[in-house]
């Protein structure tokens, strides 16, 4: 056979069996199209700029961009092999009709280039038009301004094609695999591996259903103990028992109970059952290992997501609890005086508000220890004052104090103990003590973070009493703060930048506008590379799991046109047909749901404000978008149902 003959032997095929091309071609166009946004994301001026003055934002985008290339790569040969399978008869078919295996290859290999080099120069061409898209989305959340150029990037073009080059490559080795690892006879039976479900051992069943509910069980728990000097520890054995857990579940326990399911309907399941139940029963082993990790990766997908969109919402509330003030200057009334006169020269407006504070050494303990701790610096701080300066804070009671610390939540270090309250506070004088009672914690601090000492809020008058007691104390000092708040955003902004000459060299003096803008701007890059991933990632699985249910939906044809020949409408059978695809794509999703819940309450520790609304809506618009693929696959069954008459 000429070339030209096996060429035109290839058009063909194409043109014949487009409709089970458009979804894997959909997919490599996909596929290129953001792995094409992304390397012109990396090669974009504005990137390339922001990363050579930012060490973490070059490497965060350097091990997304790897990540991404995983991702694609991983989903690009998985679902060439779903394909592969599902021609495997088509396969067969040429030999028989006198192809040779070399024949068969070439020709294979050949489609394989054609849909690749089509799906790159579309993917290109569509990632060409929606990267500034994505480039403004990005600057949006990095709290950017600027002109945004329309520029088609070159070196994003020639690496998006030799990475492609080389997947390509990757799945014509695959079909050279199938034509030359198969004999006809596994290439025309090869849609029939579906096992028949065995009788469990009741035994042995039994202890691996519960060993992977209590696996599941421990990592729950231990997620929600983690924080500890154990951290990475704890971190593996929350992966290990998760996983080992959801394998269990969906290898063992669901099998498991649909076998006593069976059994107690005697094997008469019904037509919906017969629908739903016995092709999940058939295939519940082989696909235990891609449910197993479609879940958990979902899950930890969903984790990144949440945490990522939670960070981001909560930036400014999180730098707010640790920056109370806008500025603030500690012993430094000249400094603080001309700051003042530098705002009102730009016309900004500001209150500048005194607070007077005294820093001592002691130590804080409970009341039933004797033994008291090591002694450290703490702030005592009068409430009123602050109150004054515009906090939101209640005096404490006489002779006690509310231990302010923004940052207890995220100490690993603490124990319960170190949270539980009412606690001692004791301050040496003279051979004496002084003590206060700290009646609670306050997760914000009183004054901004940076200033040296625990910071313990008390009362005017208590304030008064300790500093006559303790001025004579050899660590005692007295500390003047002048805190200055400014409303409008605009005009924070403009004096940050009067602020920062005020800044001696080497000298940490952080104020709001500064942190909260990097901390937006990390964030934001977080948020943008999680959600970028997320989306791939969430399509590349909704792409998997419908292509794997097009492939069943072509198996089961010929038990369609039997039940439709007996008198059954389609109404009847979709009904069985919805509720297989319902646990096809919602347990996998529900229990992802569920491990990610436990995860972010885990990844909880890293946020100071509370994430249950972020978290929600981004879990939310995650399970949306899977169940897209969900109608898809139920449309493309009921196209199935009805065209079997």
């Amino acid at each position: 056979m000429t070339t030209l003959t096996l060429f035109e032997l290839v058009l063909r095929s194409m043109r014949k069996n487009i409709k089970h091309y458009y979804l894997y071609f959909f997919a490599l166009i996909f596929s290129t199209g953001l792995y094409f946004v992304f390397t012109a994301l990396q090669h974009d001026s504005f990137i390339v700029q922001t990363a050579s003055n930012n060490v973490n934002f070059a490497a965060s985008f350097q091990v997304a961009g790897v990540l991404l290339l995983i991702i694609v790569a991983v989903f690009t040969i998985y679902a060439n092999s779903i394909f592969l399978k599902r021609r495997s008869k088509e396969i067969g078919l040429y030999q028989l009709i006198g192809l040779t295996r070399r024949g068969v290859a070439r020709f294979l290999i050949i489609e394989n280039v054609l849909l690749g080099i089509g799906a790159l120069l579309i993917g290109i061409f569509s990632g060409a038009l929606v990267s500034r898209l994505f480039l403004l989305i990005l600057i949006k959340l990095l709290g950017f301004d600027g002109f945004i150029e329309l520029t088609f990037s070159i070196p994003a073009a020639i690496q998006t094609a030799i990475v492609f080059a080389a997947l390509i490559v990757l799945t014509s080795i695959q079909m050279l695999q199938t034509v030359y690892k198969n004999t006809l006879l596994e290439l025309f039976n090869a849609d029939k591996q579906a096992q028949h479900p065995q009788k469990p051992g009741t035994i042995a069943s039994a202890f691996l259903a519960l060993l992977g509910g209590a696996l599941i069980a421990y990592g729950y728990y231990l997620s929600g103990h983690m924080a500890n000097k154990q951290l990475i520890l704890n971190m593996l054995l929350v992966l290990f028992s998760t996983i080992l857990g959801t394998y269990l579940l969906f290898r063992v326990t669901l099998s498991w109970l649909f076998y006593q399911f069976r059994k107690n309907k005697n094997g008469h399941l019904g037509l919906l059952n017969s629908l739903s139940l016995a092709p999940l029963m058939h295939r519940m082993r082989a696909n235990a290992n891609s449910l197993t990790l479609i879940t958990v990766l979902s899950a930890m997908t969903l984790t990144m997501v949440a945490m990522a969109y939670s960070l981001y919402f909560s930036a400014a509330n999180d730098t707010r609890l640790l920056l109370p003030y806008d500025f603030i200057f500690e012993n430094k009334e000249l400094d603080s005086s001309s700051f003042s006169e530098d705002l009102k020269k730009q016309g900004i407006t500001f209150a500048q508000k005194p607070v007077e504070a005294v820093r001592v050494m002691g130590t804080i303990r409970d009341p039933d220890n004797i033994s008291a701790g090591g002694f450290r610096s703490m702030l005592l701080i009068p409430a009123e004052q602050l109150a004054v300066a515009g906090a939101d804070i209640q005096a404490p009671g006489e002779g006690e104090a509310v231990l302010f610390d923004g940052r207890a939540k995220l100490d690993v270090n603490n124990n319960e103990n170190d949270l539980k309250f009412p606690k001692v506070a004791e301050f040496a004088h003279n051979g004496s003590s002084e003590t206060l009672q700290v009646t609670g914690l306050n997760v914000k601090f009183a004054m901004n973070f940076n200033v040296y000492g625990i910071q313990l809020v008390i009362s005017e008058s208590t304030f008064k009493l300790i500093r006559e007691k303790l001025e004579d104390s050899p660590d005692y000092e007295a500390v003047h703060y002048d805190t200055f708040q400014i409303p409008d955003k605009q005009e924070r902004a403009a004096a940050s930048d009067l602020y920062a000459k005020y800044i001696p060299s080497g000298e940490y003096m952080p104020d709001y506008h500064t942190e909260y803008e990097a901390a937006l701007q990390s964030f934001g890059l977080l948020i943008f590379i999680s959600g970028f991933l997320g989306l791939v990632f969430l399509i590349s699985t909704g792409s998997i799991l419908y292509f794997k249910q097009m492939t069943e939906a072509e198996q089961e044809k010929r038990s369609y046109v039997t039940l439709r020949q007996l008198g059954f409408d389609v109404k009847d059978i979709m009904k069985g047909i919805v509720r297989k695809q319902l646990f096809v794509f919602a347990i996998p999703l529900l229990i992802g749901l569920l491990h990610s819940v436990f995860a972010v309450k885990a990844a909880s520790i890293l946020v100071v404000s509370s994430i249950a609304v972020p978290s929600a809506i981004a879990m939310g618009v995650y399970a949306s978008i899977y169940f897209i693929f969900a109608l898809l696959t139920i449309g493309y069954y009921r196209k199935i149902v009805k065209n079997a008459i």
